[in-house]
């Protein structure tokens, strides 16, 4: 018998002080070389998107990999991906730490949309508050603090 997962991950992190610095016309950029990366690493990409500030990404990855340190590689690899080519002038990296939210299977076509429609969902809710959010959706306890 063969290994069969299904391990949907929910990834969300931000920009240092989640400053603005990801301007919309090179985001495509990032995204598909964060879908190069993930394919490399034998994950499936559902969605990426993200505003000037953050990145949600919807993936399933594979079962030999951490989440931690596959999150790690994405964050290393597109920042000195973003540097080496220019793609935000403005970038000064990663924000430390991320999310990361196991889903389950029924719920990915309404995160694919969640996810494609990020600008609209932000011209009501600020990034602080989605995230906040999202710990409290899936029952994290969280200090205030950290998430400064």
């Amino acid at each position: 018998m063969g290994t069969h997962t299904q391990l949907i991950y929910h990834i969300v992190y931000s920009t240092k002080h989640r400053e603005p610095t990801m301007v919309q016309d090179e985001k495509k950029r990032l995204f598909a070389f964060i879908h190069h990366l993930l394919t490399n690493k034998n994950c499936h990409l559902y969605r990426i998107n993200g505003m000037e500030d953050h990145l949600h990404i919807l993936t399933h990855i594979h079962p030999t990999i951490a989440i931690s340190s596959l999150v790690k590689d994405i964050k290393l690899a597109s920042d000195d991906f973003i540097k080496r080519e220019d793609v935000f002038p403005k970038f000064k990296g990663w924000q430390d730490g991320y999310g990361a939210f196991t889903e389950s299977i029924k719920e990915k076509d309404r995160l694919i949309a969640y996810i494609r429609n990020q600008e609209e969902h932000h011209r009501k809710v600020s990034f602080l508050d989605e995230y906040k959010a999202l710990l409290k959706e899936h029952e994290i306890e969280f200090d205030e603090k950290y998430l400064l």
